[in-house]
């Protein structure tokens, strides 16, 4: 046996150490799938998570309806939805849904020579567009709310998403709210069949139609029209007023929720009172399965969830979505209690 001079060996067993350190621990990647709304925010969340711990989360913006099917297959360890699914069906599929993030949905146009916020439209009206009865942007509903506007005689294009959407579903539930005649024939749903216009995929592909498409109307989330610098107009709310789209008009949407009184967290916050209430609302929602099979991922998303709550505010409001309030988040990490895993042991300690 070779024995090493005393310096020599305490010198690899310094190294062997500060070695030890440095290296990185095993690093647990997450899956996610849905809703396109809130995907600006989650991409720079996942981007500052991983920077801090090294956890990756790979998240699929494939629109709500994709995001429900991926959880009740479960090929995702998380689903994402803007369109909050019923009491009943969280407990028929042993899910709970919490709220993740809110933010406002914005009618966008492409119409010569109008700039973003100029053009005002009612919601009343914006239904009439989606049912074919409003075609030529000079119509004369159109001129009477904006006098000071020179409309063109440029036809109506409208854009729609074509998949299973919750911000289809939020601008549905807004118009049914105030249009019965569009409650009455096309009612509210994440797909709908649409009266009249044309289908682009996701806010991304809802935002990329209608930008090169003359004439045209669509519906996205606030933050795809910022960084597409889309044309958006303003919606008269429910007292009368036409609130620019911001983050203090979002949140005051959500000002009145009561979470604590919405069985699972089921709650929509369109066409909300106030004079400063943006009219189209919208939260965005977290699918979890109760029970797990994999413990350690399970606590990896939570973990990430409870990350971005509590440090990811400010990147939120960069991109005007409105952060859920610390009340609201305990409320939500107190129900966290109900997902075990398979041995019943549950997941989320708080750390």
């Amino acid at each position: 046996m070779t024995i090493l001079p005393k310096f020599l060996a305490v010198g690899l067993l310094s190294a062997a150490i500060g070695l030890a350190s440095v290296q990185p621990s095993t690093a647990t990647d997450i899956s996610g799938a849905g809703a396109t709304f809130p995907n600006p925010i989650y991409t720079k969340w996942a981007e500052a998570f991983k920077a801090k711990t090294g956890n990756q989360l790979n998240y699929q913006s494939i629109g709500s309806g994709g995001g429900i099917k991926q959880i009740l297959a479960k090929t995702v360890d998380f689903g994402a939805s803007d369109a909050p699914q019923k009491p009943e069906w969280l407990e028929q599929n042993g899910i709970i849904q919490f709220p993740m993030i809110m933010g406002g949905v914005v009618p966008v146009i492409n119409v010569p020579g109008i700039e973003p916020g100029q053009m005002k439209l009612t919601g009343p009206l914006i239904a009439d567009i989606y049912l074919g009865k409003v075609t030529k942007w000079n119509d004369k509903a159109i001129a009477a709310l904006n006098p000071s506007l020179k409309l063109p005689d440029v036809a109506i294009a409208a854009v729609y998403r074509s998949d299973g959407s919750g911000t289809t579903f939020n601008f549905a539930d807004y118009l049914a709210k105030v249009s019965p005649e569009w409650k009455e024939k096309v009612g509210v749903n994440a797909s709908l069949e649409w009266p009249t216009g044309m289908g682009g995929k996701g806010n991304e592909g809802v935002a990329a139609l209608t930008a090169r498409t003359p004439g045209a109307i669509g519906y996205v989330e606030y933050a795809y029209a910022k960084q597409n610098k889309l044309t958006y107009t303003l919606v008269r709310n429910k007292d009368g007023e036409y609130p620019a789209p911001d983050l203090a008009s979002f949140g005051a949407a959500g000002a009145n929720a009561d979470w604590a009184h919405a069985p699972g967290y089921y709650l929509i916050v369109t066409d909300a009172p106030g004079k400063a209430s943006w009219p189209i609302a919208a939260t965005s929602f977290i699918l979890v399965y109760k029970v797990q099979d994999k413990p350690e991922v399970a606590k990896t998303v939570l973990s990430f969830l409870d990350w971005s709550y509590k440090n990811g505010q400010d990147m939120a409001k960069g991109l005007d979505y409105v952060p859920i309030p610390d009340n609201v988040v305990a409320l939500v990490e107190k129900t966290w209690g109900e997902i075990k895993g398979a041995d019943g042991t549950p997941i989320w300690t708080g750390k």
